[in-house]
């Protein structure tokens, strides 16, 4: 009987069936990369009627049941080994802190620079993993990629008149949100081998969605606010499309094709959300915001070319 590798710590899987893509697996990557760069589009709408920390919480709570349905159906199990307990609560305090901090730089910024800085993750990534991972290097291309990434950055917010002390807050907050999440990401990657990528979503969602909704409680102007159909098809989106779905089709396919393959995909993620931002939320769309777009993309692109490592469950968490 051939084994669920599935049910496998990382380390213990053998190599992916193949790499070779077809034309609907193509199309499906570009799909599921543009579900989650229109991730932060999505938050910004469900904040036209929830509280920042509230929209968090209701969203945890909903993504958390939904994976929880599938693990249980599909048989994987839930329980954790007493030496695992530590760890998944430094990744939960770590994800309540970053996404908190997204959600409400969100609230005070435009979604189209929210998904900029916030794609600057795989960069601060690459920078830390080259100190606490064994053979992760910053090699010659690599390093390009970063220098692109944060051109695009500087030339996102350089000559800008237009926008209010507010929006410069949220990007703040928005690049706090990054930094505490590289970090994340980077212990993840050093213990993904000791637990099943579904626990490294999951818990850390338990643990967080009552603390949001408790802050949500305490702290937003209103936890609830315009319920309409806008807001409610934001927040299923964010819940079940880009989080729950996310999850166990990325998964899915990064167990089948690997991390080199898959990850070439992810330089769609923030030219999506930009398109997104300007569509749907009619948000500006300026020149050097195209430029931004563009250089970050191109060095999003250079850094995955071949990850030696694959990616935690999410192309580096940003699906969440």
């Amino acid at each position: 009987m051939r084994r669920d590798e599935s049910q496998l710590p990382i380390a213990h899987r053998t190599t992916p069936e193949s790499s070779h893509m077809s034309l609907v697996s193509i199309g499906f990557a570009v799909i599921l990369t543009v579900i989650f760069g229109g991730n932060a589009v999505a938050i910004k709408l469900a904040l036209t009627g929830m509280g920042p920390l509230t929209a968090a919480g209701l969203r945890f709570v909903l993504a958390a049941a939904a994976i929880a349905g599938w693990a249980y159906f599909s048989g994987r199990p839930f329980r954790i080994r007493a030496d695992q307990i530590f760890p998944l609560l430094l990744i939960s305090m770590g994800f309540t802190i970053q996404l908190g901090l997204f959600y409400l730089g969100l609230e005070r910024t435009y979604a189209s620079r929210g998904v900029l800085i916030s794609n600057l993750l795989p960069f601060f990534v690459l920078f830390l993993s080259h100190r606490f991972i064994p053979g992760e290097r910053i090699t010659a291309g690599k390093l390009w990629g970063i220098l692109l990434g944060f051109s695009g950055v500087i030339c996102m917010v350089a000559g800008e008149n237009t926008f209010s002390g507010s929006v410069h807050s949220g990007d703040l907050l928005v690049l706090a949100a990054v930094t505490i999440w590289s970090g994340n990401v980077v212990f993840t990657k050093r213990i993904i081998n000791d637990f099943m990528p579904f626990h490294l979503v999951l818990y850390p969602m338990i643990f967080s969605a009552p603390l949001f909704l408790s802050a949500g409680a305490a702290w937003d102007t209103a936890m609830v606010f315009d319920l309409n159909a806008v807001v409610i098809g934001a927040y299923v989106y964010q819940s079940l499309v880009s989080a729950a779905f996310g999850f166990v089709a990325w998964s899915t396919m990064l167990k089948r094709f690997g991390a080199s393959t898959l990850h070439s995909f992810i330089f769609i993620m923030p030219i999506s959300g930009v398109v997104f931002s300007g569509f749907i939320l009619h948000e500006p769309i300026t020149p050097n915001l195209i430029v931004a777009m563009t250089l970050i993309a191109a060095g999003i692109l250079m850094v995955h070319r071949s990850p030696r490592w694959p990616s935690f469950t999410f192309p580096l968490g940003r699906g969440l």
